[in-house]
């Protein structure tokens, strides 16, 4: 489903919006995140009490979408579908996109990292079912 352009802007590190389905009653709500592209799809991690994880449960659908950033030609991917939670791998994933994000050289970058660290995290997985693209 996501072609060779898309992987090629998936991985690099952008920030993605993230959308989930809402609470009953209550809008969707869209976040900036970091994310890894994967075999299955694109995976992001939260911290297990954000509400986010408490709407995905409930409604297991989430979108991500990506732009180049300004200065280069428009383009941007949105990918969606059924979202897993993952109790293993969030660690991991948190500590390989802080090295591509961030400088962790920096004491207080670091010193970030080790903060999400310490928080409960999950990881979630989109499965992609639908891709959309514009350029």
């Amino acid at each position: 489903m996501l072609t060779t352009e898309d992987r090629a802007l998936l991985e690099r590190p952008l920030h993605g919006y993230l959308t989930v389905a809402p609470a009953e009653g209550r809008r969707p709500v869209t976040r900036p995140v970091w994310f890894g592209l994967t075999p299955a799809g694109v995976e992001v991690f939260t911290m297990a009490g954000a509400p986010k994880l408490d709407r995905v449960r409930a409604d297991p659908w989430a979108s991500l979408v990506v732009a180049a950033p300004e200065g280069e030609t428009e383009r941007w991917v949105a990918v969606s579908g059924g979202v897993t939670v993952h109790d293993d791998g969030a660690d991991e994933l948190a500590r390989r996109l802080a090295g591509e994000y961030w400088d962790l050289a920096d004491p207080e970058s670091a010193a970030a990292l080790d903060a999400m660290l310490a928080a409960d995290l999950v990881r979630l997985v989109i499965h992609p079912d639908d891709v959309r693209r514009g350029a």
